[in-house]
């Protein structure tokens, strides 16, 4: 029987080949994330405080924006403390947290945009029963089957990673915990880890792919059916924010899985627009594109600016 020293930490060696640009990647990021907490935050003010956008829409719209705060706050604040010249260590049950919590919200948030495509779908295809099928309760238990999938996913990939021993090397050659970086670290037999986490990320793209082009296929037809030119325009419009925002957050990762082979410098800049680029991004689409969304928001300002002046 072998005898091994089990891991307690790991080191966290950052963005590959970008030695020597950690000031100038620590002021990007610092900025990307600071613009992309304070545009979500006022986008859910903007919702919660305007008594018109109390709709399924803007609901799934506010919850969205709760989910592109923390999504980039996995992974973000670790890398600013490491690239600001604190320690890039991270503890074992901090590496699996971060694993747990990035599988978590990404596949919640992904559920999320097929729930807000359906949503589409039932507002453009039928909408005269629209308030009759998208009910408080329904939209309510949509959200629940969302975050219960990605609890699934979440605690199947981590149970996988972290069942395995890790007893060799403890230096994660990625800027945070995720799976491609640290199963190379385990002592023990990892093809079946990987063969899970392979089969269940295929499995979560192909339900997204699916349910999302079933709906905006509809919706497509549905447009083109419509005889004014105004109310093709506003159809097109709320659709054309949302497909922006899918293509944003679901593109990288799109292309780190058509990869022959497997680039460390593109897969991370892919993750880094997936995880950290994509929801400050989501914030400017539906802030610029919505109306509704940048009226509110004008009120939110005004009222601020009253505050102040007070």
């Amino acid at each position: 029987m072998r005898n091994y020293t089990l891991l307690n930490e790991f080191i966290l060696l950052g963005i590959p080949h970008t030695q020597g640009l950690e000031t100038l990647l620590f002021v990007v990021f610092l900025f990307i994330y600071f613009f992309t907490l304070l545009g979500n935050s006022l986008i859910f003010t903007a919702i919660v405080s305007s008594s018109t956008l109390h709709t399924p829409m803007y609901f799934f719209l506010g919850l969205l924006s709760i989910f592109d705060m923390l999504f980039p706050s996995v992974t973000c604040p670790k890398m600013l403390l490491y690239l600001s010249g604190q320690s890039s260590s991270i503890s074992y049950k901090g590496c699996a947290a971060q694993l747990f919590f990035y599988h978590l919200l990404g596949s919640t948030e992904g559920c999320l945009y097929s729930v807000m495509a359906f949503d589409r779908y039932v507002a453009i295809c039928h909408p005269l029963r629209y308030m009759l099928i998208m009910k408080p309760g329904v939209c309510v238990s949509l959200v629940t089957i969302a975050c219960s999938v990605g609890f699934l996913h979440a605690t199947i990939l981590t149970s996988f990673t972290f069942h395995l021993v890790y007893c060799a090397s403890n230096q994660v050659d990625y800027f945070f915990c995720d799976l491609p970086a640290v199963l190379p670290l385990a002592c023990s037999d990892s093809r079946l880890a990987q063969k899970v986490g392979s089969i269940n990320v295929g499995i979560l793209a192909l339900m997204f792919v699916f349910s999302i082009s079933f709906s905006y296929a509809h919706i497509g037809i549905a447009i083109l059916r419509i005889r004014s030119a105004e109310g093709r325009e506003k159809a097109f419009s709320t659709c054309s924010a949302h497909l922006t925002a899918i293509l944003c957050a679901y593109g990288p990762v799109i292309i780190i899985y058509l990869q022959r082979t497997p680039n460390p410098l593109l897969n991370a800049l892919m993750q880094i627009l997936n995880n950290i680029v994509s929801p400050m991004l989501n914030a400017l689409i539906y802030s610029l594109r919505n109306k509704e969304v940048k009226r509110s928001l004008r009120r939110v300002f005004h009222t601020l600016v009253e505050m102040f002046r007070n």
